[in-house]
């Protein structure tokens, strides 16, 4: 089972998304309070499991709509995700891969532990 990790940060508060082996997945963008932190998650929850793929780094990629998971490049050259709510706004990004294969097994993994992970409140 996966967890979401909440943690209170000196500007905000953030989540991060980790498997079962409590590996970080993804993490969410700083939030103001702790009720918008939840509700992000609950956005993940909702989202990560119906979310299709759009790659971003192909150029024949087909244009998906939201909600849905962006495989690109950063500047670095390394393959990352985000994954879009119905509404457009990133709700989790992930960290940087090599391989765009080990980019996708982390949008998987999302999926999988999207609706089957506990809280963990580190903020108490």
């Amino acid at each position: 089972m996966g967890r979401f990790i909440i943690k209170k940060l000196d500007e905000g508060i953030q989540f991060f998304l980790a498997a079962g082996n409590r590996e970080v997945i993804a993490a969410s963008a700083k939030y103001n309070s702790k009720a918008s932190c939840m509700k992000g998650i609950s956005s993940v929850v909702r989202n990560a499991p119906v979310a299709s793929v759009e790659d971003k780094t192909c150029r024949k990629s087909e244009k998906e709509i939201n909600p849905k998971f962006e495989i690109f490049k950063d500047e670095d050259g390394l393959f990352r995700f985000v994954l879009r709510a119905k509404n457009g706004q990133t709700v989790i990004s992930s960290e940087g891969y090599k391989a765009k294969a080990s980019c996708k097994n982390g949008i998987e993994s999302v999926k999988k532990n999207a609706s089957n992970s506990e809280i963990v409140d580190m903020c108490v």
